[in-house]
């Protein structure tokens, strides 16, 4: 009878140390997914769960101080396009850079979606392979006027050109023609300067 109890006494200890190892091991497997979780890949989690009825909503804060509340529509490589929410009730569509977020104010009820994987078919969609020199040079492509918020202030124009890591932009008046009567300038912009584009 003794030897039953203690026999049963160490499956007991030996179940309780094997439960506890496959828990910190997954608690550390969790630590590593986190770990490995970008800005962008938790964006994509909350907007895979938005639906047309319930589109995801974000107030957004950008490098220059300035909130803004989005709609994501697209979300690219380094980039995503959004719907400006705002007052005025006229949709307004805007591209933003990752590089350009301070930061992006979640609630409660956001955070723990937004840590969720989402499933992959295992190819990343067009839009996911697409960086912003592609979205940018198809706007350049198209000679649509733009607006562009910077670092250092605003410029609307025209993009002539699309570099490796910047834009030339024919300085007009908003609703004019790019005439080169009509342009003011010609003004190269860093990508890293760039903080919204508004068509």
């Amino acid at each position: 009878m003794r030897w039953d109890k203690l026999f049963d006494d160490l499956e007991s200890q030996l179940e309780s140390e094997i439960t506890a190892d496959d828990l910190e091991v997954d608690a550390e497997e969790e630590r590593l997914r986190l770990g490995r979780l970008s800005l962008r890949d938790r964006i994509v989690a909350l907007h895979a769960r938005s639906s047309e009825q319930s589109p995801l909503t974000l107030s957004v804060l950008l490098v220059t101080g300035t909130k803004v509340i989005i709609r994501p529509a697209i979300i690219g490589r380094d980039w995503m396009s959004a719907d400006l929410v705002d007052d005025s009730g006229r949709p307004a569509q805007c591209i933003i850079p990752f590089a350009a977020l301070a930061g992006i104010s979640l609630g409660a009820g956001h955070i723990t979606p937004s840590l969720a994987t989402v499933p992959s078919s295992g190819h990343p969609s067009l839009s996911q392979r697409l960086s912003l020199s592609y979205v940018l040079r198809d706007l350049c492509r198209r000679r649509r006027a733009v607006s562009l918020l910077l670092m250092a202030g605003d410029v609307h124009g025209t993009i002539d050109r699309v570099g490796r890591d910047h834009v030339d932009i024919a300085v007009h008046e908003r609703g004019a023609a790019r005439r080169e009567s009509a342009v003011t300038e010609y003004r190269l912009v860093p990508f890293s300067s760039l903080v919204l584009v508004r068509p």
